[in-house]
């Protein structure tokens, strides 16, 4: 694994993201906005999983919402990996890294089992156990993939 770290920091797509005064910010940037499209959309949507806002339709919520948050989660899975790059093998040594992409497996793994529920489910009625439960999955696990996130760049 470490002989690929060092094969991405030496391309030149990696060269030329590091040496740039403009294209790493920007691509920092482009970052901590797919992470606030994100969690501004995975937020809202799992507080209506949990009974938040109950006296409104589910649907629009579940249709609006998860739009964003895919895309967020796009945007962030994207830059995020133009900036690992940069830095694979500093990235790879870090627990901080290492539980990051761990908490984000585990983050990824949820939404799939949420689909699955939702699209089994509950059509505007009441929210399954299994829904909220997974809502609240969600909520500690993107918060703790932000904080983690943060820490990568701290310690």
């Amino acid at each position: 694994m470490a002989d690929v770290a060092v094969v991405l920091e030496q391309s030149g797509l990696a060269q030329a993201l590091a040496g740039s005064v403009w294209w790493y910010p920007l691509i920092n940037a482009g970052h901590i906005l797919g992470i606030a499209l994100l969690v501004g959309g995975i937020v809202p949507l799992d507080l209506r999983l949990l009974g938040l806002w109950s006296s409104l339709p589910l649907q629009p919520f579940w249709r609006v919402l998860r739009t964003t948050a895919a895309v967020g989660l796009a945007l962030a899975v994207t830059t995020g990996s133009l900036m690992f790059i940069t830095r694979a093998t500093e990235y790879l040594e870090s627990f901080w890294f290492r539980a990051k992409l761990l908490a984000l497996l585990l983050g990824l793994v949820n939404i799939v089992v949420v689909m699955a529920r939702y699209t089994a489910g509950p059509g505007d009625g009441a929210v399954s156990l299994g829904l909220r439960a997974g809502a609240l999955v969600s909520l500690a696990v993107w918060l703790l993939v932000l904080v983690l996130g943060r820490f990568v760049g701290y310690f």
